[in-house]
């Protein structure tokens, strides 16, 4: 992949998730490399600049980021927080979700000498930061931000997390092949609300022969039962429910009184686990698309993630495997290329290793993270609400197609 090759995708959505915002083979994790082509002098720590949603309106997504990211570092080098005997330092800074903020703060850290950056919990950030980050020559790994826009921008930007295109042919899953099907996407008549819009549209109609049709509601409207009425009556295959804000709940609420669960296949993003009382009644008939849960998973990774971030007082949700993928990625970078970052990227394209999710892969032509998705539901245990797994998707089954110049 060219360095100065930057690409346009089918579908650049600049979104933050798709309908969530309700509210070669690995080695052993602590294997060393003998550098790479790297140069770093013998003993020199390497900085890594983590700019992230610390504070703002995605900063519980930060904080699961974070907790992700120390579990992982920790775990991808064997407790030493060092890479062939160098001590990785991590330099935290707040992007409070603002673009600009993030920029400065990137800049900022590049001045200092930084040659990798991680985070970006906003898609809005991200889209920002990776042009930084081809114009310094430094690695740049995108954490949460989900916009399809990061895959294949530049040689020199990666991502731990998923993409919006995944989460739609995720959703698309529940109803199979959506080829002549009905999909109604209700969302607010928003940013946020217009840009599912246009990925469903994008994913499941331009390129999946489906007739995909808007039902956008007003952010100022309080009485949603006539658009729940709306969303019944359209006799849709699928309707896919983008929301976010303090309506959810009554939103959810007309949507089960006025029978549309019934009516339909209704399919959400699951969001953090203390969103889910904001489904209300409704919570355990919704077919929920997931990029991760805790109960997804049970491997060695995984629960090493877990004994981790539970230790430290956390609790492992829906981003804590961004971080700590992100850390892997890092670790692995400095493994093969030091601090020469054309070899540190070289060393990633086409990578797989084993990790939270299972099998990832780093698709060399245009940096996607390959990775599994899941189907959930949410279930009453213990008089709260728990998601479980229905199936996981391989790969191979929610792969973005190449993003092309």
């Amino acid at each position: 992949m060219s360095r100065t090759r930057s690409r346009s995708r089918s579908a650049a959505l600049a979104v933050a998730s798709a309908g969530v915002l309700a509210l070669g083979a690995c080695g052993s994790p602590g294997a060393t490399s003998s550098g790479g082509s790297g140069g770093s002098e013998s003993g020199a720590p390497v900085q890594v600049g983590l700019v992230y949603s610390k504070s703002g309106p995605l900063a519980s997504y930060g904080e699961q980021y974070l907790q992700g990211f120390q579990a992982g570092l920790d775990y991808a080098t064997d407790g030493s927080g060092e890479v062939d005997g160098h001590k990785v330092e991590v330099i935290e800074r707040d992007d409070a979700g603002d673009p600009a903020k993030a920029v400065a703060e990137a800049t900022d850290l590049i001045g200092q000498g930084v040659k990798i950056l991680a985070g970006s919990t906003s898609s809005g950030v991200a889209t920002q930061v990776a042009p930084l980050a081809e114009q310094n020559d430094v690695l740049f790994i995108s954490g949460p931000a989900a916009t399809d826009a990061i895959t294949g921008v530049n040689a020199n930007t990666f991502r731990s997390g998923r993409q919006t295109y995944q989460d739609i042919l995720t959703a698309q899953s529940f109803i199979g092949n959506p080829s002549g099907k009905k999909v109604l996407v209700v969302a607010q008549d928003s940013a946020f609300g217009q840009a599912n819009v246009a990925a469903v549209t994008a994913v499941l109609g331009k390129q999946g022969g489906a007739t995909v049709t808007p039902l956008l509601v007003p952010a100022s409207a309080t009485d949603l039962t006539p658009f729940a009425s709306q969303a019944r009556d359209a006799g849709a295959d699928l309707v896919f429910i983008a929301w976010a804000g303090e309506t959810a709940p009554a939103m959810w609420q007309a949507m089960g009184q006025q029978g549309v669960l019934e009516s339909s296949t209704v399919v959400t993003g699951l969001d953090i686990r203390a969103s889910y009382p904001t489904y209300g009644a409704q919570a355990t008939g919704i077919n929920y698309l997931s990029h991760f849960f805790a109960e997804a998973v049970d491997n060695d990774v995984s629960k090493a993630m877990t004994e981790r971030v539970e230790a430290d007082g956390g609790t492992v949700d829906l981003f804590t495997g961004d971080g700590f993928t992100a850390a892997q990625m890092i670790v692995h970078a400095i493994e093969k290329g030091g601090d020469d970052v054309t070899a540190m990227i070289k060393g990633l394209e086409g990578w797989t290793f084993d990790g939270v999710k299972g099998e990832l892969t780093i698709r060399k032509e245009d940096h996607a993270l390959l990775q599994p998705m899941f189907q959930a539901r949410l279930e009453e245990k213990g008089g709260q609400l728990a998601p479980t797994l229905i199936k996981t998707l391989d790969p191979d089954q929610t792969a973005p197609p190449v993003a092309s110049s």
